[in-house]
């Protein structure tokens, strides 16, 4: 989908923005398990699994909106210095549990050559979603709280992490909402001369 957006500098505040236009009413991108089964590839956290691809369900699809909006509550949070809401804490670390991957294990090949390899999850699209879990523990865990920011373009709302050396920047991205906005700005000086 072209609409998908990777200015978040976290995947879990990438996995925030699949919810667009939060300034008025909302736009959903994660319509549906297909939607949600391109994000997670595209964000390179599930791929082709042996015997073919891991398929979200209805369920991985719920558990992925509200795992979305628990972090974009605690994240927000977090960054005002406010409480976090034990019910978004509980949701984020019970997904997280799925990020587990089992252990790297040894086989040997019909040839004699051993590899090492590691057993799929038994539910990819939840490690997936654990993985997206984990990321946001990791990012709200931090000290100082971590600067998450809305863009200032007053229609965009995309989250990110400002990781600018003076903990100033104020677009999502300069190639989008930050281009436009100095462009507006110049053409209303240029305006505004006589």
């Amino acid at each position: 989908m072209d609409e998908w957006v990777w200015d978040g500098g976290r995947r879990c505040l990438d996995l925030v923005n699949t919810y667009r236009d939060r300034y008025r009413d909302g736009r959903e991108l994660l319509l549906g398990p297909d939607e949600l089964a391109e994000w997670l590839a595209v964000a390179g956290l599930l791929g082709a699994e042996p015997g073919g691809s891991a398929r979200p369900s209805s369920a991985h699809l719920r558990t992925a909106l509200e795992l979305r909006e628990a972090v974009d509550r605690a994240a927000r949070a977090r960054a005002s210095g406010a409480r976090l809401e034990p019910s978004d804490i509980d949701l984020i670390n019970r997904t997280a549990r799925h990020s587990h991957l089992a252990a790297r294990q040894i086989r040997q090949d019909g040839d004699g050559a051993v590899v090492s390899w590691a057993p799929p999850p038994v539910d990819p699209v939840l490690a997936a979603l654990g993985a997206l879990a984990a990321d946001a523990v990791d990012l709200l865990a931090t000290d100082p709280p971590p600067a998450v920011r809305v863009c200032a373009a007053g229609r965009c709302g995309i989250r990110f992490l400002d990781g600018s050396p003076a903990g100033n920047r104020q677009w999502c991205s300069m190639r989008r909402c930050g281009n436009r906005e100095k462009a507006r700005q110049h053409y209303a000086r240029r305006k505004a001369l006589p």
